[in-house]
């Protein structure tokens, strides 16, 4: 039976005892429940009320999913079904359909398990494809608590989501949700009682602690691990935890520390400990600092970890947070066009180098033109050069990073159903510079016209008859479009 309009009223009403402030801006919700159209059904047009699930994780953070159809990074969250046994289960039930996270991971937030966190009044763009006109969603948004320290297998729905991201409460998509989540934020690490610090330098090498050897005294007795400590009673959160501790086991002041995760680790009796990673910058010298408990502080680069005593879930989070680094440095270099110095000298001149995955969009009119951007001459790769839309490939899909960038540089709205791979060029700048792989993409069919949406980066798009390119093309780009007019899936530049 679908949800009925009593339940509805009940919840909506619950809230606003709590939010009496908000009863004015909610009078078209309750005005949709003073009429007999079934506003819990999709096909209600007037207006229906969708939920959405608020997930927090213990370092405080809040789920978000990209929508590839609007390009707009929400909470989770979707319509009401008539299996649904209350609203509360319907955000639940969204949840689950579209990142894979199972009911039994998450847990109400105390005081909100059956009254929503925030309710929104939002207008909803129309939909002639699905035959759906204009209408609104009376957004009822409901708080969860992930249970577990440990990662969340994510399993995407993937005709509805493009990626997730976990966001600091700053950075929640809806203002009203970010005033509320805000007062919370002492609350958001109620079960992680240790932090630690992922400390790392511009060399790529990570500061680690030898600890004394002092077995059943002490944790990881004699091995090398991160610095860092319990929660004491006058830390507020757990930064001001890691913060404390760096203080007084080395002197250390990190400017800026930034949540990077929750690990799991193994205490002397055998028990989970959960522990929460704080991830900074620093390009001190470890010798000035004065260490008050262990044998020594030393750099390491992650290739040399296997040299030392050392847990394997520290070698491996360290080994982590460095591909990391290593994906965003070529994000980063993808932006200005510029190579970054890991790129222009792979850390390895033999055995395994990572190579440089780019995103290339192939974008054809009817009339056989191509679609190219005029390059900015300021850019360090290729200044005031002709270039396909393109990116460097971050912590994400191909596909995924196709499509925000056809957004975010070209205001172009693309589909996943509507694109493939046309092509595939393996290159290399010169001697030395790490390989790069380029993944062109053709969309079928798209929605918008080429704008400039990053004038610092393009400062022209313009459709080319493929006959007739300019010269100034950059050169692996030309081997691409002519291999995909010839047919050819894949070609090589650059290796003789």
């Amino acid at each position: 039976m679908p949800l009925s309009h009593d339940h509805i009223r009940t919840t909506v009403e619950t809230y606003l005892a709590r939010h009496p402030d908000e009863r004015r801006q909610l009078g078209g919700l309750l005005d949709a429940l003073d009429r007999p159209a079934n506003i819990a059904s999709r096909s209600t047009f007037s207006g229906h009320v969708t939920c959405g699930a608020i997930v927090v994780d213990p370092l405080g953070r809040v789920l978000h999913v990209l929508r590839p159809a609007s390009g707009k990074v929400l909470a989770p969250g979707g319509h009401t079904e008539p299996e649904d046994d209350s609203l509360a289960e319907a955000a639940l039930r969204e949840l689950h359909e579209e990142t894979g996270i199972p009911p039994q991971a998450v847990t109400p937030w105390p005081g909100h398990e059956a009254v929503p966190f925030d309710i929104d009044i939002h207008d909803i763009d129309a939909r002639p494809g699905k035959g759906e006109p204009g209408h609104r969603h009376f957004d009822l948004r409901f708080l969860f608590r992930l249970r577990t320290a440990a990662d969340v297998p994510v399993v995407l729905q993937v005709e509805e989501v493009g990626d997730i991201e976990w966001r600091p409460v700053d950075r929640v998509y809806s203002p009203s949700l970010r005033e509320k989540l805000l007062k919370l934020t002492p609350k958001a690490e109620p079960e992680t009682a240790n932090a630690s610090a992922l400390i790392y330098n511009d060399r790529g090498e990570y500061l680690l602690h030898l600890r004394d050897y002092f077995p059943g005294q002490i944790w990881e007795p004699g091995m090398w691990s991160l610095l860092g400590g319990g929660r004491e009673p006058q830390d507020a959160t757990l930064e001001h935890t890691v913060r404390r501790e760096l203080d007084e086991e080395a002197g250390l002041d990190i400017a800026d520390l930034t949540p990077f995760g929750i690990e799991e680790a193994t205490d002397a009796s055998g028990g989970t400990v959960p522990i929460a990673i704080y991830a900074g910058r620093w390009n001190g010298d470890r010798r000035e600092l004065r260490l008050t408990e262990g044998v020594m502080l030393a750099w390491f680069a992650p290739n040399d970890l296997h040299r030392l005593r050392i847990a394997d879930t520290t070698s491996d989070l360290v080994r982590r947070h460095a591909a990391i680094r290593t994906a965003s440095a070529s994000s980063a270099a993808a932006h200005t066009g510029a190579a970054s110095d890991e790129e222009r000298h792979p850390a390895s001149t033999h055995g395994t180098v990572l190579n440089v995955i780019g995103v290339h969009l192939y974008l054809e009119r009817p009339d056989g033109t191509v679609l190219l951007g005029l390059r900015h001459p300021d850019s360090a790769f290729a200044p005031s050069t002709w270039h396909v839309l393109a990116s460097h490939c971050e912590q994400e899909s191909a596909i995924t990073c196709l499509i925000r960038e056809a957004r975010d540089e070209a205001g172009l709205q693309v589909q996943p159903q509507d694109i493939e791979l046309v092509h595939v060029v393996h290159h290399i700048d010169r001697a030395g510079d790490r390989p790069r792989m380029g993944l062109f993409f053709r969309a079928r069919t798209w929605t918008g016209e080429p704008e400039l949406r990053e004038p610092d980066k393009c400062t022209q798009w313009k459709f080319w008859d493929p006959a007739s390119l300019p010269d100034n093309l950059v050169p692996y780009t030309r081997v691409a479009i002519e291999g995909i007019r010839a047919g050819r899936l894949y070609s090589e530049t650059g290796w003789a």
